[in-house]
This record gives C-alpha cells, structure tokens and sequence, in this order.
C-alpha cells in the first residue's frame, strides 16, 4: 500500500518575539542578542517616524537611519542603500516597514552578508521567506538565498494600528495569497496545510472587522497571526503562477503590490482549482464557503478591495505583453501554464467580472 505521507519540510532558522510594544522593548535586545553594534535602520518615507522611535530606542547601537525603500526595490536603490551601509560601517539592519522597507534589508544582506532583524508594520509576509527581488529596466527578478532571511522577526500588533484601512484590506489579501499558494505548491506539506488553512482563517475573520473597528487591537494581532502563518508557508514552498504573474505586472507595469495581488488573487485559484482541488477545498474551509474563487472575490468586494487591473492602471494592450512574459520561464504549477489560458484570466482580472 502507497504511503501518502511524502514530503519534506525545511524549517526557517529564526527567532519571533510577537507582543504589542514589541518594537521599542525587543527590538533593542534582538540586535544585543545578535551581537549589533552599529545597525543601520531602513524604512520607507511613510514609515519613517515610527524608523526613527525605533532608531532612539537602539540608542548608541544605532548608526544611522536610511528611508529610502521603494517599491519592488530598485536596483539603483538598492545600490544607494547599499553604499550607505558600507559608509556607516553598519554590522547589521533593521527593516521598519512593510515588504518594501524588507525588501530593501535583504537586498542589503544579498550583497554584504549583514545579519537583518525586520519589524514589519503590515502583514506582507516577506519577513518570513529566504525570498529576495530586484527590479531593473522593467524586469522584476527574484531569488532564494539563506543570506537574506531575517535572523529575527519582532511582530508589534501596535505598529499596525494606525494603518489605512485600504492598506489594511489589501495587505491582508496579499497575505492570504501566501497561504493560498502554498496549499498547492508541489513542496507542501502537512504543517503547511495546517498554517496556511489557519492564516486564511484568522485574516479573513480580522479584516471585515478592521474595516469598521480599524482601531481594534484584537482585530489587528489577529491580522498579524494571520499574516505570520501565511509568510511562514509562502517561505516554505515555492510559488507559482499567482506570484509570478503579480511579479510581472509589478515589475514590468509599475503596478502597486498588494493591490495587484488582491486583485489577482482569485482569478490565478480559479484557474488552478480543477488541478488542485484539495488547495481550493483547504481555502473554501477557511473562508467557510462553498466556491472558495468567488469567496475571495466576494471579500474584496465586501471591504470595498480593487476590484480589476484597469483600476489600478493596467492598459488593456499590455494584457498580451504581460501574459507572454509569465510563461516566459517555466516555474511550478499545479495547472500548465498556457499563454492562451493566462491571457484569459488576466482578461477577467482586468475587467473585474466575477472569477469562473
């Protein structure tokens, strides 16, 4: 008789600490506990008051704050941020932010070695993946390397609390991507499920209650949890077409991130659901609903989330470019992946018509 138990499973080598005022009290001790003495503290221009809180609470072990990070990272910001570290002669980072200013610490880390600790301030995820990007002349490229995953994560549920609620909506959505993905990526496993089910759960239980109660603290450590477990399973497995089609339209077309996977989302399930049937049963549980494509349609509707690529800038005659260029390198998924197909779903994502 077959074994259905096949897998392997690789777990992140981190340390968490996730408690509210985190990000003043353990932020501190992390870098002490690391060995930092001269950390350089990266953040993007929105979240550069609560860098530099952080910044005051590192005291003399704080060499300086860069709050440069942008956008799927730019090579040349990268570069600029880079050469800052250098000067300072930083022995380490810490990001403050969303992926962005994450985005930007392992970029750093990529290119230097210096150890990272990220304090994120919405529930993009990258904080928990070995997973790496740089965009250049219109191209987004991304890697995996142990260099860049953060040696500690400190989740403060209080840096999230003044979060615009669009914001709030969408970088939940990105998140649940994470979870979704991970379910039928061909290196899950049963911890996988397991984390990836929950974090559907608890991030679409927290969001409608943060689009009414955005100052609720329950509400936004349960996000956080959410956002936790789903960053865990997008940095345990490999990504598919979801994520390579949001790399593309971000990298290539300048579209926002989190808007463009909240978007994308459930037109790239409804695509793979026939091949991976127990993935979509998975999110379907979680978001108790029957049809779990048009469940995750539903809730962004419901808190008001982008409903189409052409709202977020997308030109229709750039449909045929973008889904050339994500079948463009082969990549798993449960589902072959057709350009006819990929053009067919981002059609739908560009008009917003409910996902079949």
């Amino acid at each position: 008789m077959r074994n259905v138990l096949d897998f392997a499973y690789d777990a992140q080598p981190m340390r968490v600490v996730f408690r509210p005022g985190a990000a003043l009290t353990a932020t501190p001790a992390e870098a002490e506990r690391l060995g930092l003495h001269r950390v350089l503290v990266l953040s993007g221009a929105r979240g550069a008051d609560t860098a530099r809180a952080v910044a005051d609470a590192l005291g003399e072990a704080c060499a300086g704050v860069h709050a440069e990070a942008r956008m799927h990272v730019p090579v040349d910001v990268a570069d600029r941020a880079v050469e800052r570290a250098r000067t300072l002669g930083a022995d380490g980072c810490v990001a403050v932010g969303g992926g962005s200013a994450v985005g930007l610490g392992k970029a750093i880390a990529l290119r230097t070695g210096l150890p990272l600790i990220a304090v994120p301030s919405t529930y993009a995820g990258s904080e928990m993946t070995p997973v790496w990007g740089l965009t250049e002349n219109g191209v987004k490229r991304t890697g995996r390397d142990p260099a860049v995953l953060p040696r500690s994560v400190v989740y403060d549920p209080e840096l999230t609390l003044e979060l615009p609620v669009p914001l709030t909506v969408t970088s939940g959505i990105n998140a649940i991507a994470h979870s979704v993905e991970a379910l039928y990526a061909p290196d899950t496993s049963p911890l996988i499920a397991l984390m990836a089910e929950e974090g559907v759960r608890a991030m679409a239980g927290a969001l409608p209650r943060l689009a009414v109660e955005p100052a609720s603290s329950e509400a936004r450590s349960r996000a956080l949890y959410g956002a936790w477990l789903s960053g865990s399973c997008l940095g345990g497995t490999t990504m598919g077409l979801h994520h390579k089609l949001c790399h593309v339209l971000g990298g290539a077309f300048g579209l926002p991130h989190a808007e463009t996977h909240t978007v994308v989302l459930p037109y790239a399930l409804a695509y793979n659901a026939p091949a991976a049937p127990d993935a979509a049963a998975a999110v379907a549980r979680a978001l108790d609903a029957g049809d779990a494509p048009r469940a995750l349609w539903d809730l962004g509707r419901r808190l008001d989330a982008p409903r189409s690529l052409a709202e977020l800038g997308l030109k229709e005659g750039d449909l045929a470019t973008a889904a050339a260029q994500a079948v463009s390198q082969e990549y798993a998924n449960p589902r072959p992946v057709a350009e006819e197909g990929v053009l067919a779903l981002l059609r739908a994502a560009y008009e917003g018509t409910p996902p079949a």
